[in-house]
């Protein structure tokens, strides 16, 4: 399987040495409304996110208004909803004939624009004004239309909840097969909002991803309150972070209540860069902060009392001390030094160095 480790988007380079590409989410989030679109593009980019995407599906594409009706009693957040399903997709349709125009306000922007794909038609339509492409976890099973995205020859991320590390694998082959360009996202598609949510977000599948498929550029689509699992998905190797985008949580829509605000989004962008500079390579060193720390809390071999010069060191004399310059000699060398000749004098409380000894 050939796949690429780093990944450019918009001449952005996205690997486990970047830092992490934030996308906004709008979604539904744009109520209808183009100059609400608009807004929300230079909201997410003043909020620190990389891309904004948006959602192009038709309600007659995406859900059978008759499947929903006669599905039965759902504690899902749709059961929340005051429309009916088919009439909540149908109210968040993306009009299409602003793609052309979001597009271009994404680029005065300076923010990568992108979308998640939910029908053939929309694919074709908006491959001259993407950059890359987002699958949903809801698509996973239907691999003609992974197919079809991967076609495009256009970064692919691919979100995984839901789903099994079979139905996984199999949409990655199909993505592979076609294009080296993929990101792999963990997802829990629970969209309640609740905090009992945080038990099935399951974060370590993230290693299990790294060691099916090793070095991956690996991602994070996630619905949860907060920045706790957005961080603990960054230490965990994740470089790409999706998460929904609003003005205003308090806004009526499917999607508004478990969206991240520019406010929540900023605090989330800040937390994360703190976190990439603590990450480090992984090589245990004294770091260049801590010089001065191995002297002052380190503890050296130093003399109880005055010992003239030609003393045979005992170990009665010798006790271990707080500082240890650098050429002092340490506790974990005591037993070197037992039974050696000072060759100076040397006063109470001051430090054996080799240069002291015969």
């Amino acid at each position: 399987m050939k796949y690429n480790s780093s990944i450019h988007i918009n001449g952005k380079c996205i690997d486990i040495s970047s830092p992490t590409y934030f996308v906004a989410d709008i979604a539904a989030n744009h109520n209808g409304d183009l100059n609400t679109a608009k807004e929300l593009i230079w909201l997410a980019k003043e909020a620190g996110a990389d891309a904004v995407k948006f959602q192009h599906f038709l309600a007659d594409k995406i859900v059978s208004d008759y499947g929903f009706k006669h599905l039965g009693a759902q504690s899902s957040h749709q059961a929340k909803w005051q429309k009916s399903v088919y009439e909540t997709y149908k109210d968040a349709e993306f009009n299409r004939n602003w793609n052309e125009i979001l597009a271009e306000e994404a680029k005065k922007a300076d923010i990568d624009y992108f979308t998640s794909p939910y029908d053939f038609a929309a694919i074709e339509a908006l491959d001259p004004y993407v950059c890359a492409y987002k699958i949903g976890s809801g698509d996973i099973t239907w691999l003609q239309l992974i197919e079809f995205i991967a076609k495009q020859n256009k970064p692919v991320m691919i979100a995984t909840g839901a789903s099994n590390m079979w139905e996984v694998e199999q949409a990655v082959e199909t993505i592979i097969m076609h294009n080296p360009n993929i990101i792999l996202m963990q997802c829990n598609t629970n969209y309640t909002g609740e905090l009992e949510n945080f038990k099935f977000i399951n974060l370590n599948v993230l290693k299990t991803y790294a060691n099916r498929y090793p070095n991956m550029v690996l991602g994070l689509s996630d619905h949860t309150p907060g920045h706790a699992t957005v961080l603990g998905a960054i230490a965990l190797g994740a470089r790409v972070i999706e998460k929904h985008f609003t003005a205003d949580n308090h806004q009526v829509g499917p999607d508004h209540a478990f969206s991240m605000n520019p406010t929540t989004w900023k605090e989330m962008v800040e937390r994360t860069r703190e976190l990439e500079n603590s990450l480090g390579t992984g090589i245990k060193i004294v770091e260049g902060n801590e010089q001065e720390t191995v002297v002052l809390q380190r503890r050296a071999i130093r003399v109880k009392n005055h010992l003239p010069k030609g003393t045979i060191i005992t170990d009665d004399m010798l006790e271990e001390l707080r500082p240890a310059p650098r050429d002092a000699i340490y506790p974990y060398q005591k037993n070197d030094i037992i039974g050696k000749r000072l060759v100076i004098d040397k006063e109470k409380g001051d430090c054996l160095k080799k240069s002291d000894l015969e």
